[in-house]
C-alpha cells in the first residue's frame, strides 16, 4: 500500500474534525468589530467605576485611570500587531501559545475565561436590580430574571453571529449616545469645587484633597480605574468570523480605544462635578444620581436611567459571545474537552455558548453578589493582561522577521510599559477584595491541575493554534541546520 493511500484517511478525518469545528467567515467588518469592542466596556462607563473614588477619592482615582488607560492603550496596540500574525478565534490565548507555549497558552487561556464567564454573570444581577428600579412591569430582580435574560441572548448567539453582532451594535449606539446626553446634562450643574470634596483621612501619607486616602489610594483604585476599559481586549476573538482580519482587527481595536478613552473621561469628570464625588462613590447608579441633587426624577435622568440598562445588556451581551469563542477555541485545540467546540449548523459553537450560559446563570442564581464576581473577573483579566504583553515582547525578540501587517508603534517599550502596569493592578486586586482574589486563584489552580495531569497530552495538532506553533518550531529546526 502507498504512502499517499495510508495518509488519505488520517487527513480527512483530520478535515472532518475541522470542520465541525467552523465558525461563520467574514460575518463582520471594522464598523462591527469597533460596536463590539466599545459593547464590551460601556456598562462599566454607566456603574461601578465610582467605587474606586471611595478607594482613592477623585484624584487617586483620576490617576489611576489615566496608568490603567495608558495599560490597556499599550497592550491593544501589541494586541492589534498580534492579531495581524494570528489572526484564530483563540484571541490571546493564541498568542501566548505562540510565544509561550502551550503552558503560557493555557495560563492565558484560563485567566481570560474567568473573566468572560464571571462578568457576565456579575452583569446579569446588575441587569435585573436596573429592571427592579426602573419598574419595568413590576418585575423583581433574582433568578428567574436571571434565567430570562441568559435565554433570550444566547437565543440570538445561537442564531448566528452576524445577527448578534448587529444587535450588540445598535443597542451600544443607544448606550453611547446617552452617555453624551448624560454629559450635555449636567454641564449646568459642573462645579470644579465639587470634584474634591470627600473628608481627607489625614493619617494616610501623602494625603490632600485630591488625594484624601493618601498615595496608597491611587494603587487601590486601580481596578476601578479599569472599569472604563475591561474587556475591550476581546476584539481578536473574532478573528475566524471577521472580514480580512490582518488589516480589519488592529482599525477597529485602535478606534475602540479612542472612542472607550473620550468616554472615560467626559464620563467621569461630568458625574463627580455635576454631583459631587462624596456622594456618588457609593451609588449604584451614579450618572442618574448625577441629574439627580435633589432626589427627584426628571426627564433626563430617566433617559439615562434606561440607557443604563441598554448599556448593561450590551455589555452582557458581548461577553457571552466572548466567552464562548474563547472556550471554543481552548476545546478545538484539546486544552479543555473537545465536545465543547463543536458548532451548529448555522457555525455557531452551540456548547461554547450553553456551558460558560450555565455557569453564569448559575453563580448569579446562587451568589448574588455581582461586586465579588467582577473583582473575580478583574483578577483573571489582569494575568491575561500580563501574559499576552509578554507574549508580543518575546515574539519581537525571538521572531523579528515574522510579516507583520501592523507594527506596534514604540515595538516591546509600549508591551513592557503594559507588562508592568498589569502586574500592579493584579496585585491591587488583593488590596480591594482579597477573598475574591484567592477564589479566582483556587479556580485558577484547579483548571491547571487538569492541563498539567491530563489534557497537555491530548491537544490536537489539525488546530490552527498548534499548527502555527508547529510551523515555528519546524522554521527554528531548519535555521538551527
Amino acid at each position: 500500500m502507498s504512502q499517499e493511500s495510508t495518509s488519505t484517511p488520517a487527513a480527512a478525518q483530520a478535515d472532518d474534525y475541522l470542520e465541525r469545528r467552523a465558525l461563520r467567515r467574514g460575518s463582520a467588518g471594522w464598523v462591527l468589530l469597533t460596536g463590539l469592542g466599545v459593547a464590551y466596556v460601556v456598562s462599566g462607563d454607566y456603574s461601578g467605576w465610582n467605587f474606586g473614588l471611595a478607594e482613592g477619592g477623585f484624584g487617586g482615582l483620576a490617576i489611576a485611570m489615566v496608568l490603567m488607560g495608558a495599560m490597556y492603550a499599550c497592550m491593544v496596540f501589541a494586541l492589534a500587531e498580534l492579531s495581524s500574525i494570528l489572526p484564530t478565534a483563540g484571541g490571546g490565548y493564541g498568542f501566548a501559545r505562540r510565544a509561550l507555549g502551550p503552558w503560557g497558552g493555557f495560563l492565558t487561556g484560563t485567566a481570560i475565561l474567568i473573566e468572560y464567564v464571571l462578568a457576565p454573570a456579575a452583569i446579569v444581577i446588575f441587569i435585573g436590580d436596573y429592571v427592579e428600579s426602573l419598574g419595568l412591569f413590576g418585575l423583581e430582580s433574582g433568578w428567574p430574571m436571571y434565567l430570562v435574560c441568559f435565554a433570550i441572548f444566547l437565543g440570538i448567539h445561537l442564531w448566528g453571529v452576524g445577527e448578534a453582532l448587529r444587535f450588540s451594535f445598535v443597542v451600544t449606539g443607544i448606550a453611547v449616545a446617552a452617555l453624551i446626553v448624560f454629559a450635555l446634562a449636567a454641564l449646568p450643574d459642573f462645579s470644579f469645587a465639587s470634584l474634591d470634596d470627600i473628608p481627607v483621612d489625614s493619617s494616610a501619607a501623602g494625603s490632600s484633597s485630591w488625594l484624601p486616602f493618601g498615595l496608597l489610594g491611587i494603587w487601590a483604585a486601580f481596578p476601578f480605574g479599569m472599569w472604563f476599559f475591561l474587556g475591550v481586549e476581546g476584539v481578536p476573538l473574532a478573528a475566524e468570523e471577521t472580514r480580512d482580519p490582518a488589516r480589519t482587527l488592529p482599525k477597529a481595536i485602535r478606534w475602540s480605544m479612542g472612542i472607550l478613552v473620550v468616554l472615560a473621561v467626559v464620563t467621569f469628570v461630568a458625574a463627580a462635578g455635576a454631583r459631587g464625588s462624596a456622594s456618588i462613590q457609593e451609588a449604584g447608579n451614579p450618572l442618574v444620581e448625577a441629574l439627580q441633587p435633589d432626589g427627584k426624577a426628571t426627564t433626563l435622568s430617566r433617559i439615562v436611567n434606561y440607557a443604563g440598562l441598554a448599556g448593561l445588556v450590551a455589555s452582557f451581551f458581548s461577553l457571552i459571545y466572548a466567552g464562548s469563542r474563547q472556550l471554543f477555541a481552548l476545546s478545538r485545540a484539546g486544552y479543555l474537552p473537545r465536545f465543547l467546540s463543536l458548532t451548529s449548523r448555522r457555525k455557531a459553537p452551540y456548547l461554547g455558548l450553553l456551558v460558560p450560559g450555565t455557569i453564569g446563570f448559575l453563580l448569579a442564581a446562587v451568589s448574588g453578589d455581582g461586586a465579588r464576581m467582577l473583582n473575580i473577573a478583574v483578577f483573571g483579566a489582569t494575568i491575561s493582561y500580563a501574559l499576552m504583553s509578554l507574549s508580543h515582547i518575546v515574539l519581537r525578540r525571538r521572531e523579528p522577521e515574522l510579516p507583520r501587517p501592523y507594527r506596534t508603534p514604540g515595538g516591546v517599550l509600549t508591551s513592557s510599559v503594559a507588562l508592568v502596569l498589569a502586574c500592579a493592578a493584579l496585585v491591587a486586586t488583593f488590596l480591594v477584595d482579597v477573598t475574591a482574589a484567592f477564589i479566582a486563584l483556587a479556580v485558577y489552580v484547579v483548571a491547571l491541575a487538569y492541563f498539567g495531569l491530563y489534557s497537555r497530552k491530548r491537544l490536537v495538532a489539525k488546530a490552527p493554534e498548534e499548527e502555527f506553533a508547529a510551523l515555528a518550531a519546524a522554521e527554528a529546526e531548519l535555521t538551527r541546520d
